[in-house]
C-alpha cells in the first residue's frame, strides 16, 4: 500500500467549499503515480521498456467530500493482476481515519510500439505487492448505455486543446469526467462515477458530446464525429 497525506487546496475545490470530483480523480492518480516513481517503475522506467499503463475504466463512490482545509490522506494499492490487467483500488480518509471516498479501477499494461497489450511480469506483480480489495460494491467496468445513442442530446462539439495532453501523448484521464461535468445539473452531488474508457484522444481531435438522463443518472459520451467513444460517463447523485 502506498499513501500520503495532503490538505484540500482552494485550487481543488468547487463552488460548494468541498474537494471537487476532478480534484479526486487526481489525487488517486497522483497517488498511483507516486507509488509507482518510488518502486522505480514510473514513467521514466516505462518508457526505457517501451510500455504504458492505461486506464480502462474507473469506478468512484463517494460518502463525503472534504472541505477545504482539510486534512487527507489518499492511498492506493493493486488487489490483483491477471495477464494483462491490473485491479487498483483507492481511497481518501479524513485525519481522523474516516473513510471519505472509495474507488476501483482497472488498468491494461500496453506496449508502446505495437499498441498491443503486454503481459506483467511476476516481478513487476511483486514489487507493487497486493492487499486484499476495499469492501465496496463492485460494478461491472463495462457500461451498458440505456438508449441508443440517437436517443441522447447531441451537444456542441469541441477540439482537444494541448492543455488536455500528458505524457502519453493523449487526453488525459481525468480531462474527461471534466469534460462531462460541463452537462450536469447545477448542484448535483455525484454519490458514484463511472467512466469506461474506450479509444484516446489525441491532439487535434474533435469531441462530439451526447447526454442523457434516466432516474436520476446522467450519462455522457464522448464521441468522435463517427460516433466511436472515446469516453462513457455514468453520474449517480446521492
Amino acid at each position: 500500500m502506498y499513501t500520503f497525506n495532503s490538505r484540500v487546496r482552494y485550487s481543488e475545490i468547487g463552488n460548494d467549499e468541498t474537494l471537487s470530483m476532478y480534484g479526486v480523480i487526481n489525487y488517486f492518480q497522483d497517488c498511483s503515480t507516486f507509488q509507482s516513481e518510488s518502486l522505480g517503475l514510473g514513467i521514466d522506467a516505462l518508457n526505457e521498456r517501451h510500455r504504458a499503463w492505461l486506464l480502462s475504466g474507473w469506478q468512484i463512490d463517494v460518502l463525503r467530500y472534504p472541505g477545504l482545509g482539510e486534512e487527507i490522506e489518499i492511498g492506493t494499492f493493486p488487489y490483483d493482476f491477471r495477464g494483462f490487467f491490473g485491479m487498483r483500488n483507492f481511497f481518501i480518509k479524513s485525519g481522523r481515519g474516516e473513510m471519505l471516498v472509495k474507488a476501483n479501477s482497472i488498468w491494461v499494461c500496453v506496449n508502446t510500439d505495437t499498441g498491443h497489450p503486454a503481459k506483467v511480469t511476476p516481478e513487476e506483480a511483486a514489487a507493487y505487492g497486493m492487499e486484499p480489495r476495499l469492501d465496496m460494491e463492485y460494478r461491472d467496468r463495462r457500461l451498458k448505455l440505456p438508449e441508443k445513442l440517437s436517443e441522447f442530446a447531441a451537444m456542441e462539439p469541441f477540439p482537444v486543446k494541448r492543455y488536455h495532453i500528458d505524457t502519453n501523448h493523449h487526453v488525459n484521464n481525468s480531462y474527461y469526467p471534466l469534460m462531462a461535468w460541463e452537462y450536469l445539473p447545477e448542484g448535483f452531488w455525484c454519490r458514484r462515477l463511472q467512466v469506461e474508457y474506450k479509444t484516446a484522444a489525441v491532439f487535434g481531435d474533435r469531441i462530439c458530446p451526447y447526454v442523457l438522463e434516466r432516474d436520476g443518472v446522467y450519462w455522457t459520451v464522448l464521441a468522435d464525429g463517427e460516433q466511436n467513444p472515446y469516453a462513457v460517463i455514468r453520474a449517480e447523485e446521492k
